[in-house]
């Protein structure tokens, strides 16, 4: 398997998956999740391979806290990172539960600074300061990312002042939030070109898209393209309001790029059970027209699509599904079909027809799907009494 030579090589290996389940996934309407849940939920995404699971602030209640403790103690190759707000009482909280990072979260968009927190941009790079200062010194092993929350409605003058401090002051990654979901596959890439330019060569970049607009997935692999290095998911993208990057859709994406790296990287096999997971934990069905694992993501039905499936499944699948662990579906039976996906059903059986023949049959299926699809047994038996008349 090969890219498309006339897309860009990006390299798996150029970036990480920060998986969010287990923090932005909870602020999903529906995502309530229990002790044992978190613990199915992180040993699955650390089989798969997520390099990165993070969890919900321990702010939130002393079972949340409880719940910490025992993801850090499974042993897992994953980095647990908890998400926490630039403010030294939270920190102080998060330190000693286990983990490998924090990530802390400061708003800069005057809508934030106005309605949420009341600071100046001088004031978040103070408080910045005291907070990561006190990490380096009492907690100089952990990771730390410094996230301009709502980072699209931010002017960039602000945040490049941000940015260039939080660097300075030594952090592992800056966050770029598209918290509202409204930024363009352009401005992500410009933004995230921009803020390389002002960061140390050494710090990363992780992009943190919210789905409003549709545009999650294309917005985590533009700003992978512009040079970030940590891309935020969640497991059938649950979230906040309509939730942030799938891990199918941008595993999707990334595979046109480098098929062998990803399946280097990942067990991409195991999608379809963390798919099925989340979905039995929300109690929502997965959506039909899911990224790869959606029950009619490898559905082909047109006469024109199955004749060319049969000959190569290349020519109407970028990418296998046997790669991920699915199969693919082929709807001869319909009034779209064609004589060569009946000749090929019929040959599977056994069957064989005439030209004139064939083509008569074939009539005869279009015409019956007309009043309904026939499926795989009611097509064997059309298939068998035509020879036999």
């Amino acid at each position: 398997m090969t890219p498309d030579s006339s897309s860009p090589l990006i390299p798996a290996r150029s970036w990480a998956i920060i998986d969010s389940t287990l923090r932005e996934g909870e602020q999903f309407a529906r995502g309530n999740f229990k002790t044992g849940d978190k613990t199915e939920i992180a040993r699955l995404l650390d089989a798969f391979g997520a390099e990165f699971i993070e969890v919900t602030t321990p702010m939130v209640s002393a079972q949340t806290q409880a719940d910490i403790r025992q993801l850090t103690s499974l042993g897992l190759n994953a980095k647990i990172l908890t998400h926490v707000r630039c403010h030294l009482k939270d920190v102080q909280r998060a330190v000693d539960l286990g983990v490998d990072g924090l990530d802390l979260l400061f708003g800069t968009s005057s809508f934030l600074r106005e309605f949420s927190h009341g600071k100046s941009i001088a004031q978040i790079i103070d408080t910045a300061s005291q907070v990561i200062g006190w990490i380096k010194q009492n907690r100089p092993d952990l990771q730390i990312r410094f996230s301009a929350e709502d980072t699209f409605r931010s002017e960039e003058a602000d945040l490049m002042a941000v940015y260039r401090a939080v660097s300075d002051l030594g952090v592992h990654r800056v966050g770029l939030a598209d918290t509202v979901g409204v930024a363009t596959p352009r401005q992500v890439y410009t933004l995230v070109r921009e803020v390389r330019k002002v960061i140390h060569a050494e710090c990363g970049i992780e992009f943190h898209g919210h789905n409003d607009t549709g545009c999650a997935v294309s917005n985590a692999y533009e700003a992978i393209e512009a040079g970030a290095t940590h891309i935020d998911t969640t497991v059938l993208g649950i979230g906040e309001r309509n939730g942030i990057t799938p891990l199918g859709g941008f595993l999707a994406r990334m595979f046109t790029f480098d098929p062998q790296g990803l399946m280097d990287k990942y067990d991409l096999e195991l999608l379809p059970e963390l798919d099925r997971l989340i979905a039995r934990l929300i109690d929502l069905p997965i959506p039909w027209n899911n990224y790869l694992t959606g029950e009619f993501a490898y559905n082909h039905k047109a006469g024109m699509h199955l004749k060319a499936i049969y000959l190569n499944p290349g020519a109407y699948e970028a990418i296998p599904p046997g790669v991920f662990g699915v199969g693919r579906r082929i709807q001869a039976a319909s009034k779209v079909t064609g004589k060569h996906a009946i000749a090929y059903k019929a040959r599977e059986l056994g069957l064989h027809y005439g030209e004139d023949a064939l083509r008569r049959v074939t009539d005869h299926i279009k015409a019956l799907a007309e009043e309904g699809e026939l499926d795989d047994a009611h097509l064997e038996q059309v298939l068998r009494e035509w020879v036999r008349a």
